[in-house]
């Protein structure tokens, strides 16, 4: 299941106007797809864990590349994304704010696939998946 929802990228210039598809899997429970983009172009994916997401929505979580932060914007409850990207020695920061109640009505989607404390990976397919991968 997905959801586009209208975000805003904060710049030194002001605020840019983009589109996020959070995507949500009962294969992967603990985590949910992010993918920023601009009309049809991705400009970034990122993938966060669904708790730490909702958490992030009630009391600033996370640190080193991954923050969420509540706060209140000019269209009222909103939670503040930070990323930071260290790719080939090139380092990015952007900061992303989406607004709250779109983001709870996200994740409420989630928890009617799978709820919370519900989450469950089946390790032994796991581990078959990555020995297959490693042989190759």
């Amino acid at each position: 299941m997905s959801s586009l929802i209208a975000v805003r990228l904060e710049t030194g210039e002001g605020a840019v106007p983009l589109f996020a598809r959070f995507s949500y899997s009962a294969d992967s429970p603990y985590a949910v797809q992010a993918e920023f983009v601009d009309g049809v172009s991705v400009l970034a994916s990122w993938q966060f864990e669904r708790q730490m997401l909702a958490e992030g929505a009630r009391r600033p979580v996370g640190e080193g590349d991954v923050t969420f932060c509540p706060q209140r914007g000019a269209g009222g409850a909103e939670v503040r994304i930070s990323l930071r990207n260290h790719d080939g020695g090139r380092e990015g920061h952007a900061v992303v704010c989406v607004h709250a109640g779109a983001l709870k009505a996200f994740l409420d989607r989630t928890y009617a696939v799978v709820g919370e404390g519900e989450e469950f990976l089946e390790l032994d397919k796991l581990l078959e998946e990555f020995l297959s991968e490693e042989c190759r």
